[in-house]
């Protein structure tokens, strides 16, 4: 190994070698898809297996392949990562933890981030020795995110947060996060925003874990109580958090709708392996939902290409992106309904001990939360109408108003 032990050899750069050197790596490393067994990535057991894996993915060369060596980086190119991506569909990688983490905020260190940041957090963040998450949302502030009302004020070289999110994945298991505070109330919602890097071993950032339907807490509240940064965790410029907010949910519905790896890797192949296994494959209802399946998730893959391109092009990804994310919550809502349509009764009530009826329920029950991460499927519509149909926006008429004089609950 070259250069801090996770930059890949030369000899891999060309696509056979690299095809092989992957290969190598996933069949040492993870489980092929259907064999793996059931769980909830926040479980503890999972984040662990989540960075033990990482940290092997590092020492190969082959994590965040497109980035540069210079932050721990694998110095390649995004076509690599393409290579990876479509070789890794048939393989279990225990990333799940890991999604916002590099499919959010490592772009973001990386895009935004001053040299300082970058050298910083970055190598630690694609190796997954820190683990990150993003707070957006709060009480007052769902699909409204930039109504937010969590305060940052600024004392001497150090800036003071107070305030409240909720809905933030993963908070119980991160170790950093990037935070949208209100920093100038005088202007309007969308300009008196900024971002900021904190530290969550602080304190006075309080984390509560939010119980779910489906036994899992991967949501939280966090509380920020007079929580102190210095004033070089500032991302980006001042009051310009909104222009930060929305490269993060476009890099969020990337993620969801168009990314790599298991959060969006093709679901039927298990599905038609659960139909044969039940013997369920002959059913013509059950063929022609698999099929529908199977042909929107091949889909997908061209929406995933398009907004591939045009993040090689150098651009943030635009509308596209929405596009991209309302197509993977529909998806899921199919392939929940597909899953539910084989497996049956025992998908709803099940035996203690069978873990793969319990997995294919959980599955179910956390369907529809893709249709609300970054941005509910309304939001992503209105988006789309506007952005790329050209429909008119809907009337504000509190636009161009101070936060500060518009009217809240």
């Amino acid at each position: 190994m070259q250069e801090n032990d996770q930059t890949p050899h030369s000899s891999i750069q060309d696509e056979e070698s690299f095809r092989s050197a992957v290969v190598d790596f996933l069949e040492e490393n993870c489980k092929q898809i259907g064999k793996s067994e059931s769980g909830l990535d926040d479980d503890p057991e999972r984040v662990k297996e989540c960075k033990s894996f990482q940290k092997e993915l590092f020492k190969a060369g082959l994590a965040a392949l497109s980035y540069s060596k210079e932050y721990g980086g694998g110095g390649l190119t995004k076509k690599h990562q393409e290579l990876f991506d479509e070789i890794a569909r048939d393989w279990r990688l225990p990333n799940g933890p890991l999604y916002i983490s590099h499919g959010m905020c490592l772009p973001m260190l990386d895009q935004y981030g001053t040299d300082e940041q970058k050298n910083t957090f970055m190598k630690d963040c694609i190796s997954g020795e820190k683990i990150w998450c993003q707070l957006f949302s709060e009480p007052g502030a769902g699909s409204d995110v930039a109504s937010l009302s969590t305060r940052a004020s600024r004392d001497g070289d150090e800036w003071v947060i107070s305030g409240q999110k909720v809905w933030t994945s993963g908070a119980h298991y991160a170790d950093l996060g990037m935070v949208v505070a209100r920093t100038d109330p005088s202007l309007p919602k969308h300009k008196g925003l900024s971002m900021f890097i904190v530290d969550f071993t602080d304190p006075t950032v309080e984390v509560k874990p939010l119980k779910q339907i489906s036994g899992g807490s991967g949501f939280n509240e966090v509380f920020f109580n007079e929580t102190r940064i210095s004033s070089n965790r500032l991302l980006g410029d001042l009051n310009q958090g909104w222009n930060l907010a929305v490269s993060m949910l476009m890099f969020e519905r990337v993620s969801i709708g168009a990314g790599g790896g298991s959060l969006t890797a093709d679901r039927t192949p298990a599905l038609i392996e659960l139909a044969k296994t039940l013997d369920k494959n002959s059913d013509p209802c059950i063929r022609q939902m698999l099929s529908d399946l199977w042909i929107r998730e091949k889909i997908r893959r061209f929406i995933g290409q398009r907004v591939r391109d045009s993040a090689a092009a150098g651009l943030v990804p635009g509308p596209e992106g929405s596009i991209a994310k309302l197509n993977g919550s529909l998806l899921a809502r199919l392939f929940r309904n597909a899953s539910m349509e084989i497996v049956g009764t025992s998908g709803q009530a099940w035996k203690i001990g069978d873990d793969d009826a319990e997995k294919w329920a959980i599955g179910c029950l956390a369907a529809s939360g893709v249709s609300i991460a970054g941005g509910t499927d309304e939001v992503q519509r209105n988006i789309i109408g506007e952005r790329v149909l050209g429909l008119p926006k809907e009337p504000d008429p509190f636009k161009g108003a101070s936060w500060d004089s518009v009217p809240r609950n």
